[in-house]
């Protein structure tokens, strides 16, 4: 499970409780990404269920018009991720659509590629073609492939291309997306596509948190690996109220092999030293916690951080809490 309540300088951290009680942790420090030659696009929700946060209310009649105002806050949000991607994007613009529109949600409008300054000059106010009745994903997904197909097979590591797709609802094609998904991740194992970051942002009251957690963990576990033998993981996931500085969005592109600081250690709430990181700090940590354990504390030299871990833990453990 990834915890949701995430303490800073984390970026990420997931908890795999074990069968014997003990429990298995991936956590990932913030950093700036170092990201060079990717592609970078932005896949804006067009269905219906948009509409509001778009700032349109469906009123008709002038008679309630001072009641209906709403505010689009779609476009600030937007204007703001383009301007950040674009810092990370080979050509320092992103590609932008509208997805989800027309009938059943099957339609991609295409609305070109902006810099950070000329996004400020573009009207979002939803898709011009029809509003989607439904919510595929997979459409948005073959459009950035095979847009980005002919990007240098950088290595996963260095992504070819990120791709952003903000939602606020439920994934109808999730079954269908995930097996195009692993299929194109054996592709990219076979040095035949490039490999793509595929970054969904959860947005409103109506997602499903559940669907984007599967994604997110569709190859946990997964014999497809790389030409290094590294994982090949598509998807990350976050949900838009959690995001409390940009770089949250690049939280899995770190790797063991950055060092954040020379020296630090983890313990977990009892004191126990769980894992000590002698030669550095790595910006990829992955460490075991031992049954009982509700946190961790990461000690370097200079200060100290401690990350409760006790929402993924199961409510009906036979193992006894340490204090």
């Amino acid at each position: 499970m990834q915890l949701k309540s995430v303490v800073q300088p984390f970026g990420e951290v997931n908890v795999y409780p074990q069968n014997n009680g003990d429990i298995d942790i991936v956590a990932t420090i913030l950093m700036v990404p170092d990201i060079e030659g990717a592609r970078v696009g932005l896949a804006l929700d067009g269905s219906a269920s948009m509409k509001k946060i778009y700032g349109i209310s469906g009123v008709v009649s002038s008679f309630f018009a001072s009641a209906a105002v709403t505010h689009n806050v779609v476009e600030p949000v937007a204007r703001v991720m383009v301007k950040y991607l674009a810092n990370f994007a080979a050509t320092g613009r992103v590609d932008l659509i509208n997805w989800a529109c027309g009938a059943a949600g099957e339609l991609i409008e295409d609305l070109g590629s902006f810099s950070g300054e000329e996004i400020e000059q573009l009207s979002i106010k939803g898709p011009k073609i029809p509003w989607g009745t439904g919510t595929k994903l997979l459409p948005p997904l073959r459009y950035f492939i095979n847009k980005y197909k002919a990007a240098p097979a950088i290595g996963v590591k260095q992504p070819a291309a990120i791709c952003l797709i903000i939602t606020d609802g439920i994934i109808e094609d999730l079954e269908e997306v995930k097996e195009y998904c692993f299929k194109y991740a054996l592709e990219i194992a076979d040095r035949t596509k490039p490999f793509i970051k595929l970054l969904l942002i959860g947005v409103g009251k109506e997602i499903d948190e559940k669907q984007l957690e599967e994604l997110d963990n569709m190859f946990e576990g997964s014999p497809v690996k790389d030409a290094a033998g590294r994982d090949i993981d598509l998807w990350d996931y976050q949900v838009a109220d959690d995001i409390q500085i940009l770089e949250q969005i690049f939280k899995e592109f770190v790797s063991a092999e950055t060092i954040v600081t020379h020296y630090g250690r983890i313990l977990n709430q009892a004191g126990k030293v769980c894992e000590e990181y002698s030669l550095g700090v790595p910006a990829l940590m992955r460490f075991r916690l031992p049954a009982g354990s509700t946190a961790f504390t990461l000690e370097f030299s200079g200060g100290n951080v401690t990350q409760d871990i006790t929402e993924a833990l199961p409510k009906d453990t036979d193992f006894p809490i340490l204090t």
